[in-house]
C-alpha cells in the first residue's frame, strides 16, 4: 500500500503552515497501510494557497508539517531585524525552540544598533542601550531581562529550551518590535504649516 489520492479525505481544520490562514479541507491524500496502523497519515491541500500540509501520528502525539510559525507579522522593521524575527518564528514552527530562543536574543543586538547603538558592545551594553534611550516601554525592562536571562541559559547551559519558552520570547519580542517600530510608524508626519 502507500499514499493513494483521494478527494475526500476526512474534513478538518487546521491553520496553514504555509500562509498561515485558519482553513478547513476534504481535498487532500491518505496514507493506507495495514502495517502502519496508528502511524497512518494525510496530507491536505489548502484551499486558500493550495500548499500541502502532512498530517502524521494520531491524537496528542499527532504532527503537522510544516507547523504553525508562532506570532504574527510585524510592520515597519528593518531587514536584518525581520529576518531574525522570521528565523526565529519559523524555528518553532519545526521544533527548533532553542534556536529561536537564541535568535530573539541575537534580535535585541540587533534593535539596539538599528536605533543607533554602536557595533561592537557586550550583550549587555546592548540591553542598557535599550532601556535608557527609551526603547523600552514602562515596567517593559523585565521582558527584555528575561529575553537576556533565557538567551544566555540557551547559549551557556545544557539544557535544552522548550516550545513554552520559545513561545513566551517571540511574544515578549512581539511586543517591543511594535512599540518600537510598527506603532510609531502608523503616526501620521505632522501637517505642514
Amino acid at each position: 500500500m502507500g499514499w493513494c489520492n483521494h478527494t475526500n479525505v476526512d474534513p478538518r481544520s487546521y491553520r496553514c503552515g504555509h500562509c498561515g490562514s485558519l482553513v478547513g479541507s476534504d481535498k487532500g491524500y491518505y496514507f493506507s497501510d495495514e502495517e502502519r496502523k496508528g502511524r497512518a497519515g494525510k496530507i491536505y491541500i489548502c484551499p486558500h494557497c493550495s500548499e500541502p500540509t502532512h498530517f502524521r501520528g494520531e491524537g496528542h502525539g499527532e504532527q503537522q508539517i510544516p507547523g504553525i510559525v508562532y506570532g504574527d507579522e510585524v510592520k515597519a522593521l528593518p531587514a536584518d531585524v525581520e529576518r531574525l524575527y522570521r528565523e526565529a518564528r519559523d524555528s518553532i514552527s519545526v521544533g527548533a525552540y532553542t534556536g529561536s530562543v537564541l535568535l530573539s536574543r541575537k534580535q535585541l543586538m540587533n534593535i539596539a544598533v538599528s536605533q543607533g547603538a554602536p557595533a561592537g558592545k557586550s550583550f549587555v551594553q546592548y540591553v542598557e542601550y535599550l532601556a535608557e534611550n527609551g526603547y523600552v516601554p514602562p515596567k517593559g525592562k523585565g521582558w527584555v531581562d528575561h529575553i537576556r536571562t533565557k538567551g544566555n541559559e540557551a547559549t551557556h547551559e545544557i539544557v535544552a529550551m522548550s516550545k513554552d519558552d520559545a513561545e513566551e520570547l517571540i511574544s515578549f519580542s512581539e511586543m517591543l518590535l511594535k512599540f518600537i517600530y510598527e506603532f510609531p510608524s502608523r503616526i501620521p508626519p505632522p501637517k505642514q504649516r
